[in-house]
């Protein structure tokens, strides 16, 4: 790899990583590399990235029990078989090198994502959805309403971050499990943690 177009974040980044997913991304690295000497690697929105020709070509990741690693334009790509419906990315859930393309397979797929981002292919924007209007239930107000931290972590939020609380309380199934859903989502909130927050780098 040459090191002018390394990033040492992304050292870091691997070195922080669970056991298990270090050789991974640094397979997934070299054969990113092997394939486009010319790439150029950074961190964005907390993971590794990989741009190419002024455009975002693909990205890994590493999460507690899986690793992941998408194409930009990965729907063009793989269409069909593409596995991010699985995982946040084009490979599904990569839990071991082995679980990987072969590396033929895989510098076939950023020669032609390479190509992409030559021709200066753009994605077709999603059509944005519609949501319902945000609201509170009366359970989680007043508990918002004991707890000024959690209070003000909610107020703080996002608009889809105050969603996937709402929706993992109210889509609980039984009393029980709502209440316990809703203590825990208080406690996270009071210590400034979204609801996914297991899951963020």
């Amino acid at each position: 790899m040459s090191a002018a177009r390394t990033d040492p974040r992304i050292d870091t980044y691997i070195a922080k990583s669970a056991p298990f997913a270090r050789p991974i991304l640094e397979r997934l690295r070299t054969t990113v590399h092997a394939a486009c000497p010319k790439v150029e690697e950074t961190i964005k929105w907390g993971v590794p990235h990989f741009d190419y020709h002024g455009g975002m070509m693909a990205a890994m990741a590493a999460f507690k029990a899986h690793a992941v690693f998408g194409f930009w334009h990965g729907s063009v790509l793989l269409g069909a078989s593409s596995k991010n419906a699985e995982a946040m990315g084009d490979f599904g859930r990569i839990t071991d090198v082995k679980d990987l393309p072969s590396k033929a397979a895989t510098i076939a797929l950023i020669k032609q994502a390479m190509k992409l981002n030559e021709t200066g292919y753009k994605r077709v924007p999603r059509k944005p959805v519609k949501r319902t209007p945000l609201r509170v239930p009366k359970d989680l107000a007043a508990a918002l309403a004991s707890n000024k931290k959690a209070a003000a972590t909610f107020e703080g939020f996002s608009p889809s971050n105050k969603r996937e609380y709402l929706e993992w309380i109210t889509e609980a199934k039984t009393d029980a499990t709502r209440e316990r859903r809703l203590e825990q989502a208080i406690v996270w909130m009071a210590e400034g943690k979204s609801r996914n927050w297991k899951y963020q780098k």
